[in-house]
Order: C-alpha cells, then sequence, then structure tokens
C-alpha cells in the first residue's frame, strides 16, 4: 500500500512539473530566436540607417540598457506576483515588440523598439532562471544545461531562418529585416499556453529556508566572483551574435549565406556542448568546468583571428566552450543559494547587464579605433580588417578574464572546503 502511495505521489509530482518545464524549454527555444536573428539582420539596418560600426555597437548597448532595467526589476515582480505571470507578461511584451519593430521607419523608432525587446529578454530570462532553479533540484547541472540546450537549438536555425524569411515576398513586398522580426516575435506567444496552464509553486523545502538580504549578498566574496566570470562570460557568447556574421562578410567577404552558415554552426557547436557536457559539469564540479571550458573557447578564438580565412572554423568551435558558462553558474547559484536562488540571479544577472551593455559598446569602440588608426591613404580594407580582428579579439579576452576569474573562485571555495 505504501508503495503505491509513493509511486502515486510521484506520478502526480510529476505531472506537476510538466508545465513549468514546458515553460522553461519552450521558452528557452524562443529566447533563442529572438536573441540570434539579429546578426543577419544588422548588416541590413545599418545599409538602411547608414549607420557605422560605432553607431551599431552603440544601438546594442543602449538597447541592453532594456535588459538591465528589466533584470533589476524582474526580481521583485516575481516576489510579489508571480514567475507564472510574469513568464506571461514577458512572452506578450516580445510579441508587441515585433509589430513595432515592422513599423520602424527611423533609427529612434527602431532603438526604442528593440529597447522594449532587451525588456521583455530580461524580465524572460530572470523568470526562466528562478523557475529552473526551483525546479531542477537533482542533477542540476545536467537539467539547467538541457534547458539552455533548447535556446542553443533555435540558435542553430535562428541565422538561416532570418536570413530566408529576409527574402521572402508576399503580395510583391518582400518581408525584409522588419517583416523577419514581426514573424519571428509573434512566436513568443505559443509558451504562453503551457505558462497559462501549469501551477508554479515554489518546493516547500524553500519555505524553511532563512531570506538573504541583498546587503548580505553584497558582502558575499562568491557573488562578486560569480558576477565577473558570468558578465565576461556572456559577452564572449552574445557577442557572437551579433558580430560573427559581420566580421565573415567584412573581412573575408563572404556572402550573407555562407556567414549566416558558420554562425549556425556555432550554435550547433553550442547546443551539442549543453546537451552533452551537462553530465561533465556534475560529475567534474561546476568551477572547475567553468576553467576548462571559457579557456577552451578563449584559445579556439584567438587561433581562429591569426589563422585567417582557413581558421573560420574555429570560430565556430569557440560555441563549444562557451555554451555550457551560462548554466553552469546558474546551477552553481542554485545550488550554493537553494531558497535564494531568485534573489541571487536578480543581483548577478542586473550586474552581467551593465557588463554586456559596456561589452558591446566597447566592441563597436574597438573595431572603429583600430580601423581609422590603419586606415591610411589605400589601406582602407587593411584598416577595416584590423579593426575587425581586435574587436572580434575582445570576445576572446572576454572568454580567457571568465576562465582566470573562475580559477580565483575554484581556489577560494577550495581554501573553504566549499567547491561545488
Amino acid at each position: 500500500m505504501s508503495t503505491s502511495n509513493a509511486a502515486a505521489q510521484r506520478q502526480q509530482k510529476w505531472k506537476s512539473l510538466i508545465f513549468p518545464m514546458l515553460t522553461v524549454f519552450i521558452g528557452f527555444f524562443i529566447f533563442g530566436f529572438s536573441e540570434n536573428v539579429k546578426g543577419p539582420a544588422i548588416p541590413r539596418i545599418q545599409s538602411d540607417f547608414f549607420l557605422d560600426e560605432m553607431q551599431i555597437g552603440t544601438l546594442l548597448s543602449l538597447n541592453s540598457l532594456g535588459y538591465l532595467l528589466a533584470c533589476s526589476f524582474t526580481g521583485l515582480l516575481i516576489h510579489k506576483w508571480g514567475v507564472r505571470w510574469i513568464s506571461i507578461a514577458s512572452f506578450v511584451l516580445m510579441a508587441l515588440t515585433g509589430v513595432l519593430m515592422f513599423y520602424s521607419t527611423t533609427y529612434s523608432t527602431l532603438s526604442g523598439s528593440y529597447f522594449l525587446m532587451y525588456v521583455g529578454n530580461g524580465m524572460l530570462e530572470i523568470a526562466l532562471a528562478v523557475l529552473g532553479a526551483q525546479i531542477f533540484v537533482r542533477n542540476t547541472g545536467t537539467m539547467m544545461n538541457l534547458a539552455h540546450f533548447f535556446y542553443g537549438l533555435s540558435s542553430i536555425v535562428a541565422p538561416m531562418l532570418a536570413t530566408g524569411l529576409m527574402r521572402v515576398s508576399i503580395g510583391g513586398h518582400v518581408l525584409d529585416w522588419r517583416g523577419m522580426y514581426l514573424i519571428v516575435l509573434m512566436l513568443s506567444l505559443i509558451p504562453v499556453i503551457p505558462a497559462l496552464l501549469g501551477r508554479f509553486t515554489p518546493p516547500a523545502s524553500e519555505d524553511t529556508v532563512e531570506r538573504i538580504s541583498i546587503k548580505q549578498f553584497m558582502r558575499d566574496p562568491v557573488i562578486w566572483m560569480l558576477v565577473i566570470i558570468l558578465s565576461f562570460g556572456v559577452i564572449s557568447e552574445m557577442a557572437v551574435g551579433g558580430w560573427l556574421v559581420n566580421y565573415l562578410e567584412k573581412a573575408y567577404q563572404w556572402n550573407s549565406t555562407a556567414a549566416s552558415g558558420m554562425l549556425s554552426a556555432f550554435f550547433l557547436c553550442f547546443t551539442l556542448a549543453r546537451l552533452l557536457l551537462g553530465p561533465i559539469t556534475d560529475k567534474i564540479g561546476y568551477t572547475l568546468s567553468l576553467i576548462i571550458l571559457a579557456g577552451f573557447s578563449a584559445a579556439s578564438t584567438f587561433v581562429a583571428i591569426l589563422a585567417g580565412e582557413p581558421g573560420a572554423f574555429l570560430f565556430a568551435l569557440a560555441g563549444v566552450g562557451i555554451a555550457p558558462v551560462y548554466p553552469t553558474v546558474m546551477a552553481l547559484i542554485a545550488d550554493r543559494y537553494r531558497g535564494n536562488s531568485d534573489t541571487a540571479i536578480s543581483f548577478i544577472v542586473t550586474l552581467m547587464g551593465v557588463g554586456s551593455m559596456l561589452g558591446n559598446y566597447a566592441i563597436g569602440a574597438i573595431i572603429t579605433g583600430i580601423r581609422k588608426l590603419f586606415e591610411q591613404g589605400d589601406n582602407a580594407q587593411l584598416g577595416l580588417l584590423r579593426g575587425l580582428q581586435a574587436g572580434y579579439g575582445f570576445i576572446g579576452v572576454c572568454a580567457l578574464v571568465c576562465s582566470l576569474a573562475s580559477v580565483v573562485l575554484y581556489l577560494y571555495l577550495k581554501r573553504r572546503k566549499e567547491l561545488l
């Protein structure tokens, strides 16, 4: 009798997790689309509005401000209204920005639309991370990487989907980047369905955990190390979606299809890493995994730049190393701050948003500055090449800093016998 009761309880628990898990998995799948269709779109946006690389970098940085603001208040909203309604609100907001982007005719209206899209992305990232921390209480590294695998899965398709949609003609009108964004962002309404159907209640065990205030978090050295690791890791990860296509088209004169194909190859490596390496991070430990994987990504990026066009495949291979960084940090947070993960995630990801904003600006500034330095007389192409190499090299530097900061965290936790 007791065995049947236990089996019934397990079945009931599994049923209660189905819709929250679908919300997380589908949410990350849509998130991957919204974030990574911009690679093929940016050169077209740049052409339509006559923007230089510095203005593109500024556009991405200023719009990251929306992401930063969302991260700063989403944790409070989740605490007040619950993770279900905040997830739904973020999905609806992202769909709305697709409509606004479709009608953008000036740089200002485009910036406003991007800003709101990043607000939705920021809200969604916090909501999905908090929900994942609540429901993935066993094999956390594996499950976090699996959840983020869906982000990578859609990211593989996103560049090619964007390129294809921008060429579609409906009634004699080419969709271009505006129509592409409208279609892609309207997909955000799909995960609203499981979000409405599911029950989103934190585990009962979290009710017995003492809540930690922001001030207490700020006195924890581990939090600040995680901020550095995640900030530089995410800059290195996210910058690829915004700059790789641009780099290949302008440095090596690749066509849009070939450049987008390489970005898709990056996300293929990225996705497979999240699918396959999760159990390894659980086995060898989160911190050691961060050291090895981020270091591999940095090395691949540097060698790709130095090798020139024959080494372009290494840009894609770098995805193997950088992919597990974000979910592994989220798993570390979930295990170390169980019961306080919502506050920890909001605090860390908010500061990470600052780093991401500055990172995009820095890449654009580096490309423009180095380009002007080398662009003399008939050396316009050489100046552009050196600028792009320096800017993309910064992406590798960020991965290297992520790895080195993980070494510091490893030594600190090992000394205190708190390794995870």
